[in-house]
């Protein structure tokens, strides 16, 4: 009688560490569900990026991620200026931060009037000078 209830035992401890085990997996599983989620949900702020010392009115606002701005047509932003190099810069949203980078410009780019070597956070109403082209940022918050 005894080995019977040693056996009813044993099982119902191993259905219990089972139960367990399948609880904390779940649980961990629901948790990085929902991260994943929160993570997703935060988007890049609006960017809007407009020439302020040419005849053309350049203003345009982007949504993604990352900005190339050039003369080059492949370009995001597109600047028809001989100063300005086909890829110039690259304005990228990392680590909740709007960043630029210049990409090996021939006539470098400027962050409020200092050249960049590095890629440098940008703030909302900063100037970024690409060749001789003004540009003004404005970040939604």
């Amino acid at each position: 009688m005894s080995a019977i209830l040693f056996l009813i035992l044993r099982i119902l401890l191993a259905a219990i560490l089972y139960g367990f085990i399948f609880w904390a997996i779940y649980t961990l599983w629901q948790d990085l569900r929902s991260t994943a989620i929160n993570i997703q949900a935060r988007k890049a702020p609006a960017i809007t990026l407009s020439v302020t010392n040419t005849l053309e009115d350049q203003t345009q606002n982007f949504t993604i991620t990352e900005v190339i701005v050039g003369r080059s047509p492949a370009a995001t932003y597109t600047i028809r200026n001989e100063t300005v190099s086909s890829n110039h810069a690259r304005l990228a949203f990392r680590q909740s931060q709007w960043w630029v980078e210049d990409l090996h410009s021939t006539n470098g780019t400027f962050l409020n009037e200092e050249r960049i070597f590095t890629p440098t956070v940008v703030m909302n109403g900063d100037d970024l000078r690409c060749g001789q082209v003004n540009i003004q940022v404005k970040i939604a918050e």
